[in-house]
């Protein structure tokens, strides 16, 4: 019989303190009054019951406020974070939370100060911390999704393979970039090229320079690939006869484009409403993603 997870409500009631002092105390906050005995007590009721605070939510103070706020950072503005989005509006939804999406450092201080939010989840922090989600959902589940991409292309009979990338990326897109290549690593394939992706004229001669060296091009994400499929065209290569193409994210584009783009489709409102769950302090067992699949089109 599986045990239930000891929650911070568990903890405040074996401490005799609110819940949001368990979550000052567990956090580290900084500027908050709370005596060292206070402190003891809450770290030894957290021992003795076995709880863990997850990193993903902090709580900012104790209130009526029924908002949270969700720091993106500087993450790609594709369809998987629209659909995470969505299943984490939902799920907050149904708790009685409204959701707020700051997409900057700035604007999530003016979110704060505004409304006082009940927690904070820094998605940009989550997304570069290895380990930071235990099942994988967001960072660690990043890598087995594009584990997902490269396979198809290996078992396709693809060896040599170039990476998509953008041609001045930032720091999220060099660790997508990073996870492709520990994907190509884990598969004995040779380490992936490097095809960046910048204007028309840019890209044009980056797709020519790989034609002849490699066989399949994997994309971080469907804009990408269908930035290379563009530039394909207009040097008179064909697809997938001179280059496989695939992308990720699985975007409507992707099925309108001709030829229609191979992509990766991952459950990212369930991840979402996940992240929800946790974000609360709610059991999320009962929450599993659909299986990341590849959608395959003509472009592979």
């Amino acid at each position: 019989m599986k045990v239930r997870r000891a929650t911070m409500r568990d903890v405040a009631r074996a401490s005799g303190v609110s819940p949001a002092t368990v979550s000052f105390v567990m956090n580290d906050a900084p500027d908050q009054t709370i005596s060292e005995a206070t402190r003891d007590r809450v770290r030894q009721a957290a021992a003795d019951l076995g709880y863990r605070a997850h990193p993903i939510a902090r709580a900012l103070r104790e209130g009526a406020s029924r908002v949270v706020v969700l720091d993106v950072g500087g993450l790609p503005r594709d369809r998987v974070l629209e659909r995470f989005v969505d299943g984490l509006e939902e799920e907050l939804g149904a708790a009685g939370y409204a959701l707020l999406v700051s997409y900057s450092r700035r604007s999530r201080r003016a979110s704060i100060d505004a409304v006082g939010p009940r927690a904070v989840i820094d998605l940009a922090a989550l997304y570069t911390r290895p380990g930071a989600i235990a099942d994988g959902g967001w960072v660690d589940g990043m890598a087995s999704h594009y584990l997902t991409q490269i396979e198809f292309l290996r078992q396709l009979g693809h060896r040599d393979v170039a990476v998509a990338v953008p041609a001045r990326p930032d720091r999220f897109m060099r660790l997508m970039a990073d996870y492709v290549r520990r994907a190509a690593e884990a598969l004995g394939l040779p380490e992936p090229a490097t095809l960046p992706v910048g204007g028309e004229t840019a890209t044009l001669a980056a797709v020519r320079e790989q034609l002849g060296r490699v066989t399949a091009v994997a994309a971080l994400t469907d804009s990408l690939a269908l930035a290379v499929l563009a530039a394909m065209a207009d040097a008179g290569a064909s697809c997938p006869g001179d280059l496989a193409v695939i992308g990720w994210g699985d975007s409507a584009e992707a099925a309108r484009w001709r030829p229609p783009l191979t992509s990766v489709r991952v459950d990212a409102a369930t991840y979402g409403r996940r992240l929800a769950r946790r974000a609360l302090d709610l059991p999320a067992d009962d929450t599993k993603p659909a299986a990341t699949r590849v959608i395959r089109r003509a472009t592979t």
